[in-house]
């Protein structure tokens, strides 16, 4: 909107002088904006305006990560623990895949089978030295008189194997992981023959003869460590129950036992009367003497002692036949047995 004001004089054109405008666009942009509304033109048949594509600018890419790693870096500050594998943090070509014959397996970058496995990239020797100083100072020294398998035997006779996994899986827990196995030897229980025997009947086939050692194997807990509060149980309890002397045991005598004992039988009192016979001595040992009398003391005497055992435990075949006459051969100095083919 405008205001004119005009100067009228006699025989003169008329001047006009624009004094101010006033515009009101937001009543004319409103009133037009109405109009728009009111008579809006319905278009059935859109026509498409063309759109002038821009052409892309092509970005400069940065050369991976893994090329410009120097040789000299510390790989511990790069990979510092355990995480999944990463192509543009390993300076290595990697391949992992099945790929058919003739064809090299996939590289390290888009592959899957690469991140499914767990790696021990954090773990090279480097890292472990630096590891293994940084808890030196919390280590104690190691006793200097452990020097040998034997004197650590000696020192610690129970053994206890247990194994740590490290896998693939939405929990840390692996169930192999609980299994405990406890061993020692049954000489170092320090048994006599009564207590020896009771504990074997006790343990059953969990003690090999062959390297003298008892077995206690448990896996029916879920921790690690109730298993192994359950294997000293079993150790403690079967020792102390070899121990304990019940009254129907006092009753039992030779005729009840269920195996030969050499030692308890008339077969170790004849053959010490033998040797001393053969020697062209008394014998003035008692019973009680005769049954704790040596045997290694004589010449072959422990080969037919273990011969005889073998016979009456074992039964009769060919190996404990054969055996129990090669033992009688020797003790008597008899020549071995020549076998006609």
């Amino acid at each position: 909107m405008s205001l004119f004001i005009r100067k009228y004089k006699p025989g003169v054109v008329y001047n006009t002088q624009i004094l101010w405008r006033l515009n009101s666009t937001t009543a004319e942009t409103q009133k037009q904006g109405e109009e728009e509304e009111e008579f809006r033109v319905l278009d059935i048949l859109q026509k498409k305006t063309r759109i002038q594509k821009k052409a892309a600018r092509r970005a400069d890419i940065q050369p991976d990560r893994s090329e410009k790693m120097p040789t000299d870096q510390n790989w511990g500050n790069v990979w510092p623990g355990p995480r999944s594998f990463h192509p543009s943090s390993v300076p290595l070509p990697i391949r992992q895949g099945y790929v058919p014959k003739g064809q090299a397996p996939p590289g390290k970058k888009a592959n899957a089978e690469l991140m499914k496995i767990p790696n021990f990239l954090h773990l090279t020797p480097p890292v472990i030295k630096t590891q293994c100083e940084a808890i030196k100072p919390f280590c104690t020294e190691w006793p200097k008189l452990l020097n040998s398998e034997e004197a650590i035997e000696k020192h610690y006779p129970v053994e206890v194997i247990t194994s740590d996994y490290c896998h693939a899986s939405p929990t840390i827990r692996n169930p192999l992981a609980r299994i405990v196995t406890m061993r020692v030897k049954l000489s170092d229980l320090k048994l006599d023959s009564r207590a020896r025997d009771k504990f074997l009947r006790l343990v059953g086939d969990k003690y090999d003869e062959k390297t003298d050692l008892v077995t206690f194997t448990a896996d029916r807990c879920p921790v690690r460590k109730q298993n192994l509060d359950y294997v000293n149980y079993l150790l403690t309890a079967c020792y102390h129950e070899s121990w304990t002397v019940e009254d129907w045991e006092k009753e039992k005598c030779l005729e009840d036992m269920e195996y030969y004992d050499f030692d308890m039988h008339p077969s170790k009192k004849n053959l010490v009367n033998w040797f001393f016979m053969s020697n062209n001595k008394e014998n003035n040992l008692s019973d009680d003497e005769i049954k704790s009398f040596d045997t290694s003391s004589i010449p072959n005497g422990v080969e037919y002692k273990n011969a005889v055992s073998e016979l009456f435990n074992e039964g009769e075949n060919v190996t404990t036949l054969k055996n129990y006459d090669t033992a009688v051969r020797k003790l008597l100095g008899l020549p071995e047995k020549k076998v006609v083919d």
